[in-house]
């Protein structure tokens, strides 16, 4: 972990990390961005560590075309205006690539910078449609979207608690909201209508008249469209209240941190993320490798170790750094990962999704 001390230094304009064998020798600069501080650092962890092993990997191979990467790391805490002071300060820096960002608020508006000035970018984990589909030449992703998690969450509740009382909430960020919506959108297209929808203010510490407000509905099973913090603090305090409920979230909770904060009360807690790429064969090597480093590789951390990958294959591929060509070039191959195979469609988003449920059980999660 980077000494936060150094951080709150550097704050949106990031700190470059060398991981060749020294600034003279790097000659292609690349960066990954996401929350490096602030209430998602957990997910900062995971892309730093991903980026990190990657380059470390790759330069230990002779780098990309002959030369060495250099990695520099944008801190955006998750907030759209620091994420634009990233996108400038990395295309000030002539970064050619960037592996991020990891909130979808973030994401969106870097990549409008990024397009203009020439970066090419794959997110790791910002899983909203608009990222794509409103996109530019410059956007891809190795994670899924949200509208493919919201039909697995939505058909799942539909089928498993039709005769519950769902909340559906959300924090009103691109992401939460984005994947509350798809899902609410797949439970009532599959026949099963939320007895409350409400959005919540984040960064909160006292959730207490939501909960009561649900307690009185006669909840219980909650939906959240949001981040781990939040989602933690509602299920803890729903449960002191009383409260006999089931939480179901998104990828977001898919951190250790999430039962750092539940304890217990996030016992039975369900959420969706794409089958373990801790498990998938072409991620064991890499997967020891971390283990020997005692980091978990949970999460996004392959996610982030994956979009490098693909973006040094495609370079190698087309013979060049240029991120234009890069992007081009991606589009049209199938690429190998630590995620398996990946191929593109014409918006920059991965062919393939598998979504599925996890359940938190004794402080760790495991795939349904």
């Amino acid at each position: 972990m980077l000494n936060k001390t150094l951080l709150s230094g550097v704050g949106a304009l990031g700190l470059a990390l060398v991981l060749s064998a020294g600034s003279a020798q790097a000659q292609i600069k690349i960066a990954t961005a996401g929350p490096i501080t602030g209430d998602n650092a957990a997910f900062g962890a995971q892309l730093k560590a991903g980026a990190e092993m990657a380059v470390a990997d790759i330069n230990a191979k002779g780098g990309v075309l002959g030369k060495k990467l250099e990695l520099v790391i944008g801190d955006d805490a998750c907030d759209p205006k620091q994420a634009v002071s990233v996108a400038n300060s990395l295309a000030s820096q002539k970064v050619q690539f960037v592996a991020g960002h990891f909130c979808s608020s973030s994401s969106i508006p870097a990549s409008k910078v990024y397009a203009e000035e020439g970066i090419l970018m794959i997110t790791p984990a910002s899983t909203n449609p608009a990222f794509t589909d409103k996109g530019g030449w410059n956007t891809f992703r190795t994670c899924g979207r949200d509208d493919q998690q919201g039909k697995v969450a939505g058909e799942y509740m539909a089928k498993h608690f039709k005769n519950n009382k769902i909340a559906i909430l959300h924090d009103n960020s691109a992401y939460g909201k984005g994947l509350a919506d798809e899902t609410k959108k797949n439970l009532n297209s599959s026949g099963k209508k939320e007895q409350m929808y409400a959005a919540y203010v984040p960064k909160e510490k006292d959730y207490s008249a939501l909960v009561s407000r649900m307690k009185s509905e006669g909840i219980d099973i909650i939906y959240i469209g949001g981040y781990q913090t939040e989602s933690g603090l509602i299920i803890r305090q729903a449960k002191e209240q009383g409260m006999k409920v089931t939480l179901i979230g998104g990828d977001a909770l898919v951190t250790n941190e999430f039962w750092q904060i539940t304890g217990d009360t996030g016992e039975g807690t369900l959420m969706t993320f794409p089958s373990d790429p801790r498990a998938r064969p072409t991620a064991a090597a890499v997967v020891k490798e971390f283990q020997a480093k005692k980091i978990d590789p949970e999460g996004y951390v392959l996610y982030t170790y994956a979009a490098i990958q693909v973006w040094a294959e495609a370079a190698t591929k087309a013979k060049s750094t240029d991120p234009k060509k890069v992007a081009a070039m991606l589009h049209t191959g199938t690429w190998n990962s630590v995620l398996g195979s990946i191929s593109y469609d014409a918006k920059g988003d991965v062919k393939v999704s598998d979504y599925v449920f996890y359940v938190w059980h004794n402080g760790n999660y495991k795939q349904m």
